[in-house]
C-alpha cells in the first residue's frame, strides 16, 4: 500500500506540502489543476509546475484527482468528441510526468452532496453531514442560492461553471435514463482506455457520493452490482474503480470489504474512510476509528492486505478538530490521524502474517 494525500495547490490549500511530508509514510500528493475549466486540454507547462513543486519535498505526482469529464460526454452530444480529444491529450501529458492513476467520477451535474459541511459531533468537532429527508425535498436551485449568498458554503469538486447554468444542466437531464448514462459511459471509456493502456495510466472511477440517485439525476457507480458492469463495459485493465469506502459504506446493503476481495486486481486506488449512519438514511463522517462509524474499517483494510494490494491509498475526508480552519473535509490534523490508524492496522497484520517478527 502507497499511501498518498489530496492537496489542492499553493494558495488554495491551509495544507503545505511540507506538512504532508512530515506525515509517516506518505510517498505522494494527489492532484489536479483546478483552475482549468472541465473539458480543457491541461497545459504542460502547469503540469510541470506542480511536478516541480512536489519534487522540492520529495513528493511524488502519481496520482491525479480529477481530470473531470465535461458534462457533454456524459449526456452523449455531439460535441462530446471534441472533449474526449481533449481528454486523450491530457492522458498524454501526464504519463509524461509520470501519472500512474487518474481518478474521475460520472456523476450527472454534481460531484458529491451535503447538506451541511460543518456539523458538530459529540466530541464538538464538526464533519461533512447528508440529511436525507432535506435533500429528498429539497429544490436543487435552493441549494444554488445557499451557496451564492454564502461564500463558505463551498464543496471540493463542484465547479463554478457548471453551478452557474444548473438550470440549463437540469433540464438537459430531464429525458436521461440510467441506461442513457451507461451507454454514454461506454463510449467514452472505449475511446479513452486504449490511450490510458498505451500510456499505462489506469482510469479509476470513483462511486458516486451518495450511492444512490438524487435531484431526480441517474447515479450509476453505486454497488457491488455496477461496478462489476462498469469494468465489463471494456474489460481491460486500465479499466478500474477508486474504491472508497465512505461513499459505498453510507449505503448499508453495501459490503465495501467485499468488494475489495472481488475486484483487488481492478483497484489501483484507494479512498477509505468512516461513517456513521443513522436510522432514518442520514449519515455523517466520522474519524477513522471502526467503533466512531458503521464502516468496517479493519475488514477493508485487511481485504486490501489479504490481496497483496500495492495500490495508492489515502484517508479521503477528515473531521474539522482543534479548531482548524480548512477546506470542508480536507484538514490536515484528522487525515493524518486517520493514515497513523489506516498504518496501525496495516502493520499489525504484516506483524500477525510474520507470525509476530518485527515488520
Amino acid at each position: 500500500m502507497k499511501m498518498v494525500f489530496r492537496w489542492y495547490g499553493e494558495g488554495n490549500d491551509s495544507v503545505t506540502l511540507d506538512q504532508i511530508k512530515q506525515i509517516p509514510g506518505v510517498e505522494g500528493i494527489v492532484w489536479a489543476l483546478h483552475d482549468i475549466p472541465t473539458g480543457k486540454e491541461w497545459t504542460m507547462e502547469k503540469i510541470l509546475e506542480v511536478k516541480k513543486q512536489a519534487d522540492e519535498y520529495g513528493l511524488n505526482i502519481k496520482v491525479v484527482e480529477s481530470v473531470n469529464v465535461h458534462e457533454d460526454i456524459k449526456l452523449g452530444l455531439p460535441t462530446r468528441d471534441q472533449y474526449i480529444e481533449n481528454y486523450k491529450r491530457t492522458i498524454e501529458k501526464l504519463a509524461k510526468v509520470g501519472v500512474k492513476v487518474i481518478c474521475y467520477n460520472f456523476m450527472p451535474v454534481f460531484d458529491w452532496i451535503r447538506t451541511d459541511l460543518h456539523k458538530e459531533l459529540e466530541d464538538g468537532s464538526t464533519a461533512l453531514f447528508y440529511e436525507k429527508d432535506k435533500v429528498d425535498n429539497m429544490d436543487p436551485m435552493e441549494l444554488v442560492e445557499e451557496i451564492t449568498k454564502n461564500p463558505d458554503f463551498t464543496m471540493p469538486g463542484w465547479e463554478p461553471e457548471r453551478l452557474e447554468h444548473l438550470s440549463n444542466l437540469f433540464d438537459a437531464y430531464q429525458n436521461v435514463t440510467e441506461e442513457d448514462l451507461w451507454n454514454n459511459l461506454q463510449y467514452f471509456l472505449k475511446q479513452i482506455i486504449p490511450v490510458a493502456e498505451i500510456n499505462d495510466i489506469k482510469m479509476a472511477i470513483h462511486p458516486d457520493d451518495p450511492p444512490w440517485p438524487v435531484f431526480g439525476l441517474p447515479r450509476i457507480i453505486t454497488n457491488k452490482e455496477n461496478i462489476k458492469r462498469l469494468l465489463n463495459l471494456v474489460d481491460n485493465p486500465y479499466n478500474c474503480v477508486t474504491l472508497c469506502s465512505g461513499s459505498l459504506g453510507a449505503n448499508p446493503d453495501n459490503n465495501v470489504a467485499e468488494m475489495v476481495r472481488e475486484f483487488a486486481d481492478r483497484i489501483p486506488f484507494a479512498h477509505i474512510r468512516n461513517v456513521k449512519i443513522y436510522e432514518n438514511g442520514d449519515f455523517i463522517e466520522t474519524s477513522h476509528r471502526i467503533t466512531d462509524g458503521s464502516v468496517d474499517i479493519y475488514d477493508i483494510v485487511k481485504a486490501y492486505h489479504e490481496n497483496g494490494f500495492t495500490g495508492y491509498a489515502r484517508p479521503d475526508h477528515g473531521r474539522h478538530i482543534w479548531g482548524e480552519e480548512c477546506r470542508p473535509g480536507y484538514g490536515l490534523y484528522d487525515r493524518a490521524l486517520g493514515i497513523m490508524y489506516l498504518w496501525g492496522i496495516w502493520d499489525a497484520l504484516v506483524r500477525s502474517e510474520q507470525g509476530g517478527t518485527s515488520c
